[in-house]
């Protein structure tokens, strides 16, 4: 094997001399012994450890089916929501759980109706059902096909482990593909125990000695977070043998620290690194005393003794550097196992690296025999070397490696040719090609044999029978076999010439990365300035290790690649194996003395390095607590999972940390979730100044900001089903989680980095170390840290021992570090989970508080980042806000020189003083108000120093939190819908409408006006505050300033109270606690109980609102609940509109901001729209019984007003409006208990019965009064003997758009069909009513969208009210039977029912568009003008001269198909909507035209004044803007019809709720908390839209309204 070149050369990674190395290995004068040749590989036998009856999984089913007894906690439960497609988005895919103390609960939940829920299987490798973890064993649980409520997923969390989950199911359609969702994985902490110990202060805040029982360790066991571990890496080495380890572990013990990080303790190899191990089932000889001369096997014993002895004496856990990677050069099993490595017979494509390796290698050993510099001195040494090796390499013909031998290839071919007529060419034609051309469809079409395979010289060929195909079809001119022949080597020639550029490229970068090794290695004044160049020490590391010769083996099997690391390297891929040619390339620092390790795929390609490197980490595991995974980024993720399950089998809480340096966050995250590593080890000197070091200790070891509102505001309580079929329910605490970031073990410096003098000064050493010890981490250093050793230790050739000092004895910053070690896992014991971090120039303070005690620790640290100064720096006194600060310790220290002390058997750290600061007293004074405590850095406060003190703020009742929620559903429990409406909603102008313009929505500055200005225009930053503990939020800050918007908050609920008696109550709660918050919380804490108070008022709000809905709302999901919530916010009192003309009474907006107040607030349409969804879905029967009386009384001409103006000036221009109040007259009689009561009541009139306008106060309004029944009747004869007047004051004052011919009314009904026609081009009575406006483009008075003659919805909604006062007649519940019409001449009654046969007759007839020309004959259509065929058309009827819009696809169709679904062949009709879907439909609505329609414009814009008339000043307001409410008319009659033509509607369902994502996601997202009226195309925001609009939400509900009684029935 190879001896000494490994030794030297494995400076390479561990940056030591590698002379030294040697040296110190030849000085050694005790004897080595011989390792035997080959290693039995042990089988854990259940001897070796204990295995309990039952497994963590199994307990956990036992404890979740037992009954809880008296006194229990409730039990926790984590909820992680999945995204519509079944995964965890972006920031949840890695989740981390505490420790499984008790166990506890994930909920897995999903939104219900989200796609997975169609046949969805949730799987994951966490033992659900009990047993053993085996990751390759998935659970199954089905998810149930319920569209009404979310589905949960309970995991019982009993065991620590690396766990992953997802969702199958089936994919949308028909399709029988099963779709896998996106994976997801959570990591369960271990459970570490260790000795407690007790405080190391006393009761007056003096550090207690060892000798007072400070930090002693007791017998009693303690569970200990992640975060309370301090630990101390320790080389073995410099301890001596294990019999003179105890005072080592005493002082480590000492000085707080409770886990010890050991470098390998195996057997080294040669090269003496503990990172290069030779055995790795054996300990290394030097723990053991000289004399000793005992087995392996009871080596490995006294270790694990050692290790118990460490923790249960000295409370000290034990984490082992495991390394997976590599193994020593001189691993004596190498000889028998070989393949265990890579080399070129295994990997045959290293050949030509190890070829350049041998050519560098025999180059050194004769450097000086050819006249060339040994040493090198100069930058000419280096050119001459490099020259000289140049012509070495040129001389290899390495060339050969990479191209197609053609003279060869040639003779091949031409013998095929020779043989016979070749085969044809079954490629792409040839024939005609140039060679260039001919060689890229060689290339192209995979038939070059060993391309870039690199594992011998020509190893690249071409099949000569495929070489002879293509020339001969190619060449086709030429017919002898030779002329052929040389045809097809210049296509090869052309082949070669980029694989000669390789080459050549190759070889360049293999030269310049040599040069550069060379230069850093034996000439830079940082690099280890090797020696004289020999075989021993090559010009460059040896990159393959050389076995002995064998007798059955070639060479190239025993010349195995050495392990290292490449500069920006991809982590994922393996550097050893194809299509990586690092080794050629001479891109890996190599570490000479480690041979990579070839595991292969998986167990059966590598069995026996498998087998032996699983008893490796198995034996560990036995007796260690934790694993630190060396080199982690480069282990490929399938060995990782696959040894630490293994070792994870033996101790189930092993701590796993490991250093990734992949420079990708993205990818550390896999290795964290894949490998299960508990934690990233990280680094406080990776800051480069102090700002940086700030953001590190923020990032790292902030734990939560101090006024976090994550846990007070999102946490809930809820009754805990068992999660197994049997088992009783249990009080529980659900916390929503919102994604993990890999836990840090942050070292203030890791063993193999430079020292703090290197660094920055060693002065920094105390400040640095105080403020690691100060974080929300797990925490680590060094010995030498402590000690301030001035230079980083050589970890191969340093052979001096660590000094040992008495109890109580203190080097360097250790007593410092003892203090705030122990203080540290104090702290988290006691759940010290908030900090602070402010950094003032060299100045860093961190404060650290107990958020339920408000008890706190802060620190004050000068860093001292530059050498030399003693200044005192600048940084403005500390103010703490009701918080009292009592002083524990302050010290500098004062290093006099940096002279590094010679010692030849001691390691001694730089001579230095602790000067302490005594007797501090912090300042007290009164702000305001406001006491506080002041902390001002004393005079003398050098860089490094630190200051510690004890904090508690004071005034704060410990129970503030409880009050703060206490009382609320008390509060709440008396408002009604209205009052609601003020305590959760009003936008800007519903309050300034409301209050005479004394109050409006609220500003924040820096931030802007809320959009509402009750609870809900709070809750929109407050989400996002409370979610991710934003603390720098502008609310946040506006709160620190004041309490402004808490005054606001009550304030304008007891102005109202007079109007709305039953505020009064909330107003007052809301006032008690704001109070108490002012009177006793400093500012720093008010944004934390502001979000408290608020997110509890609204929370009850949100529950009164649900108690008073209907069943469908109360227990069904959150969307509905969402959706139902807009009738609340839609619905309210304000003094400019009502349904009232004489008193103002609360009325629905049609939508918000825009249509907050006034005339614009309440419009018919939009009512009747609204009214079923918002009023009846919801239970709102009194609302809608309002608003039905309310326009029933101004019935006039038939119609009822669009414009309601209070009724005092409404106007009538509008045709469908009195067809939507029936149809919800309809639903109130259907849906309503004891509904047809309605009919009789009685309405009194706004207007005479002859139409005369009247002012509403006018002695003859409602001077009369009709019944419901009498002003539907009415509605029908007035409609039937048709329509015709002229509105009241017409004209400009009444609408300065509309032409004069727009102002007149007509409607008439043909009675052959009995269809009603109406409007004219001048006028837009329906939905679609934008009137033209652009003088400029010649657009005003013209409406967008006329849609004159017989729209469809009309036509669905006069047939959806004759069939049903048809039906109501029959049963002698409604006083009419009929109409009476003027027929042929002569007056007649026309029944109910033969009104609505006619339209039953004709409406197939006049509306469908046939999908077959040839059915043309069958319908009223003209062919000339259909664009698109299996549609419905959108008017019935229109003028010749604009006939071609009765042919458009719209999204009307389907409100007919909806209320009528009778009139709609039923196979015609789903041909329709699937047209529809594809066409129309729109992420949250549907589009008002077809975009391949040529009046297709898709945004909307109402402030363009341009020349174009198609969308000057918004004339394209329906001619394809995608509108909201459109879209649950769709959804229904999709479902209604699906039902028709299938018994089975679960996959309609599916795909229908699919529709239903992105107006979910909007709902929780918008600060409006609504759906928009419109949006741009493809779902784009339009700014003209309202962001709310009532129709929107209630046409969704009518929707799962649907779905909600189909699952009931």
């Amino acid at each position: 094997m190879t001896s000494k070149p490994a030794a030297a050369l494995s400076a390479a990674i561990h940056g030591h001399n590698p002379l030294g190395a040697s040296a110190d290995d030849a000085n050694k004068s005790k004897p080595k012994p011989n390792l035997p040749p080959k290693v039995d590989i042990p089988v854990p036998s259940a001897a070796d450890h204990a295995s309990a009856p039952k497994t963590p999984a199994d307990e956990a089913i036992d404890f979740f089916e037992s009954a809880p007894l008296p006194g229990d906690a409730p039990i926790q439960v984590y909820e992680l929501k999945l995204e519509e497609d079944g995964g965890p988005n972006k920031s949840r895919a890695y989740t981390r759980l505490p420790p499984p103390y008790r166990p506890y609960i994930l909920r897995v939940t999903l939104d219900a109706g989200t796609p997975p829920c169609k046949n969805g299987v949730f799987k994951t490798n966490f033992p659900l059902d009990g047993g053993k973890f085996d990751r390759s064993k998935f659970v199954e649980r089905k998810l149930p096909s319920i569209f009404s409520k979310p589905i949960q997923i309970d995991l019982p969390i009993s065991h620590a482990g690396a766990f992953v989950y997802w969702i199958e199911y089936d994919a949308p359609g028909k399709s029988s593909t099963r779709v896998k969702g996106r994976e997801g994985y959570f990591n369960v902490d271990p459970i570490l125990t260790v000795r407690k110990r007790k405080p190391i202060l006393s009761d007056d805040l003096k550090a207690l000695s060892p000798s007072a029982g400070g930090g002693a360790i007791t017998t009693e066991d303690i569970k200990i977070p992640m975060d309370g571990l301090a630990v101390l890496t320790a080389v073995s080495k410099w301890m001596g043998s294990l019999t003179e380890w105890a005072p080592h572990l005493r002082e480590a013990s000492e000085r707080g620290y409770n886990m010890i990080h050991w470098t390998p303790l195996q057997q080294r190899g040669e090269s003496k690194s503990p990172y290069s191990i030779a055995d790795q089932l054996g300990f290394d000889e030097e723990l053991f005393e000289e004399a000793w001369k005992g087995t392996k096997e009871e080596g490995v014993k006294r270790v694990a003794q050692m290790m118990k002895t460490a923790k249960e004496e000295y409370g000290l856990l034990s984490l082992i550097d495991v390394v997976l990677n590599h193994t020593a050069n001189n691993s004596p099993w190498l000889v028998d196992h070989p393949e265990a490595g890579y080399s070129p017979y295994n990997t045959p494509h290293l050949a030509p690296a190890l070829e350049l390796d041998d050519a560098i290698m025999d180059f050194s050993e004769k450097v000086g025999e050819r006249g060339l510099p040994t040493t090198v001195t100069t930058e000419e040494d280096l050119k001459s070397l490099i020259d000289a090796l140049k012509e070495d390499i040129k001389a290899l013909d390495l060339w050969q490696y990479y191209v197609i031998d053609v003279i060869s290839e040639k003779e091949a071919v031409k013998a095929v040719l020779a043989s016979g007529i070749p085969a044809p060419w079954d490629g792409p034609a040839v024939a005609g090609k140039s060679v260039v051309e001919l060689a890229l469809i060689l290339k192209e079409s995979g038939k070059i044999d060993n391309f870039a395979a690199f594992s011998k010289r020509f190893c690249t060929t071409v099949d000569p029978a495929v070489g002879a195909s293509l020339a001969s079809a190619a060449f086709v001119e030429l017919k002898d076999a030779d002329a052929l022949a040389e045809a097809w080597g210049r296509v090869l020639d052309v082949v070669n010439v980029d694989q000669y550029k390789e080459w050549e490229a190759d070889t360049k970068v293999a030269i310049d990365n040599i040069f550069n090794r060379l230069k850093y290695t034996r000439w830079d004044s940082h690099g280890p300035k090797l020696g004289p160049i020999t075989r021993e020490v090559p010009l460059v590391d040896t990159y393959f290790t050389r076995l002995p010769p064998s007798e059955t083996l070639p060479r190239s099997a025993l010349c195995l690649a050495n392990n290292g690391w490449i500069w920006d390297a991809d982590p994922l891929q393996n550097f050893a194996l194809r299509p990586s040619k690092a080794y050629l390339r001479r891109e890996v620092i190599a570490w000479g003395d480690c041979v990579k390790l070839r595991y292969g795929d998986g167990p059966q390609s590598n069995p026996w390095l498998w087998e032996f490197m699983t008893a490796y980490v198995e034996t560990l595991a036995t007796m260690f607590d934790g694993f630190r995974i060396d080199n982690c980024h480069s282990t490929p993720l399938n060995i990782g999972v696959y040894l630490l399950d293994k070792a994870r089998v033996i101790n189930p809480n092993l701590y796993v940390a490991a250093e990734l340096f992949t420079g990708s966050e993205e990818t550390d995250l896999m290795f964290v979730s894949r490998l299960g590593i508990n934690s990233l080890i990280r680094e406080a000197y990776n800051g480069w100044d102090t700002k940086e070091f700030s953001r590190l200790l923020y990032r790292y070891g902030l734990g939560k900001p101090i006024g976090s509102m994550d846990a007070a505001c999102l946490t809930s309580a809820a009754d805990i089903p068992s999660p197994f079929a049997h088992g009783p329910s249990r009080p529980g605490i659900v916390t929503p989680l919102q994604g993990s970031v890999p836990h840090a073990l942050l070292f203030d410096l890791t063993h193999d980095n430079e020292t703090p003098l290197s660094k920055r000064s060693a002065e920094d050493a105390l400040s640095t170390g105080a403020l690691v010890a100060f974080t929300w981490a797990a925490i680590g250093s060094v010995k030498g840290f402590d000690d301030i050793y001035p230079k980083h230790l050589n970890i191969v050739s340093d052979s001096r021992k660590y000094e040992v000092v008495e109890s109580g004895e203190y080097k360097g910053v250790a007593e410092v570090k003892r203090l705030l070690n122990h203080l540290h896992s104090e702290m988290v014991l006691d759940g010290f989970t908030e900090g602070h971090v402010h950094q003032e120039n060299d100045y860093i303070v961190l404060h650290r508080v107990q958020p339920i005690t408000q008890k706190g620790y802060l620190l004050v640290a000068h860093t001292a980042f530059s050498k030399g100064t003693k200044e005192r720096g600048w940084v403005d006194p500390i103010k703490l806000r009701r918080t009292k600060a009592k002083f524990i310790y302050g010290a500098s220290i004062d290093i006099p020189s940096y002279e590094i002390p010679v010692d030849t058997t001691t390691l001694l750290g730089l001579p230095s003083t602790l000067k302490h600061i005594t007797d501090f007293v912090p300042k007290e004074g009164v702000e305001g108000d406001e006491p506080f405590t002041e902390i001002v850095v004393p005079d003398t406060f050098p860089p490094g120093s630190i200051m510690v003190f004890e904090t508690q703020m004071q005034g704060i009742d410990p129970t503030l939190d409880d009050f703060c929620k206490v009382g609320v559903d008390e509060a709440f429990g008396d408002l009604d819908f209205v009052d609601l409406n003020v305590l959760l909603h009003r936008c800007d102008g519903e309050e300034k409408d409301a209050t005479g313009g004394e109050v409006g929505a609220y500003n924040v500055p820096n931030h802007g006006n809320l959009v509402y200005c009750g609870l809900e225009g709070w809750m929109h930053p407050l989400r996002h505050i409370m979610k991710f503990n934003d603390l720098g939020h502008p609310l946040c800050g506006h709160l620190r300033e004041g309490t402004w918007a808490m005054d606001y908050v009550y304030s304008r609920l007891e102005r109202q109270a007079k109007t709305f008696p039953h505020l009064a109550k909330p107003a007052a709660w809301f006032k008690e606690r704001f109070d108490k918050i002012k009177a006793t919380v400093p500012s720093f804490l008010r944004p934390k109980y502001f979000a408290i108070v608020i997110f509890e008022g609204y929370k009850a709000a949100r529950r009164t609102v649900m108690e008073q809905c209907s069943e469908f709302v109360s227990n069904g999901h959150s969307f509905t609940q969402d959706l139902a919530l807009t009738s609340v916010q839609m619905y309210g009192l304000v003094q400019s509109a009502s349904l009232d003309p004489g008193n103002p009474v609360p009325s629905l907006a049609a939508g918000l901001p825009h249509f907050a107040s006034s005339w614009a607030r309440t419009w018919g349409r939009d009512v009747f729209i609204s009214l079923r969804g918002l009023f009846l879905t919801t239970g709102n029967y009194d609302a809608a019984k309002k608003h039905i009386l309310a326009f029933c009384s101004t019935l006039k001409h038939g119609l009822i007003p669009n414009l309601l103006d209070s009724i005092r000036n409404p106007r009538y221009n509008s045709r469908d409006s009195p067809w939507w109040m029936l149809q919800n007259i309809q639903d109130y009689v259907t849906m309503v208990p004891d509904g047809i009561n309605i009919l009789a009541e009685p309405v009194k009139r706004r207007f005479p019965l002859d139409d005369t306008w009247i002012p509403w106060n006018d002695p003859q309004a409602y001077s009369y009064s009709s019944t419901v029944a009498e002003v539907i009747q009415e509605i029908l004869q007035r409609h039937a003997l048709g329509i015709n007047f002229r509105e009241h004051n017409a004209g400009p004052n009444l609408d300065m758009q509309m032409k004069d011919e727009g102002f007149n009314i007509e409607i008439h009904v043909d009675w052959t069909t009995g269809i009603i026609y109406g409007g004219s081009p001048h006028n837009c009575g329906t939905w679609m009513d934008k009137m033209g406006e652009s003088t400029k483009a010649g657009t005003k008075g013209v409406p967008g969208t006329p849609r004159d003659g017989a729209p469809i919805e009309i036509t669905g909604l006069l047939k959806s009210t004759l069939r049903w006062v048809d039906e109501l007649a029959s049963k002698g519940q409604f006083p009419f039977k009929g109409v009476e019409a003027q027929i042929d001449g002569k007056l007649r009654l026309v029944t109910y029912k033969e009104w609505s046969d006619l339209l039953q007759a004709s409406f197939e007839k006049h509306y469908y568009v046939p999908l077959d020309p040839a059915d043309d004959a069958k319908y009223e259509v003209n062919p000339a003008l259909i664009n698109r065929r299996g549609i419905y058309k959108d008017v019935y009827g229109t003028p010749k001269d604009r006939e071609w819009s009765d042919y458009q696809l719209r999204c009307n169709f389907p409100i007919a198909m909806t209320v009528a679904p009778e009139l709609f062949d039923p196979e015609h009709a789903l041909g329709a909507l699937k047209v529809a879907d594809e066409v129309l439909r729109a992420p949250l609505g549907m589009k008002t035209l077809d975009s391949a329609d040529a009046q297709y414009r898709g945004n909307y814009d109402n402030s363009n004044d341009s020349h174009d008339a198609a969308i000057a000043k918004g004339l394209n307001y329906h001619q394809g803007p995608e509108w909201g409410w459109p879209l649950g008319y769709f959804l229904r009659a999709y479902l209604h019809f699906e039902r028709v033509q299938n018994k089975d509607v679960t996959d309609a369902l599916h795909r229908l709720h699919a529709a239903l994502l992105v107006p979910r996601k909007s709902i929780q997202d918008d600060p409006w908390a609504g759906l928009p009226e419109l949006t741009n195309e493809n779902g784009s925001y339009c700014h003209d839209s309202c962001r709310t609009q009532a129709w929107s939400s209630s046409t969704l509900l009518d929707f799962l309204e649907d779905v909600h009684q189909l699952q009931k029935s």
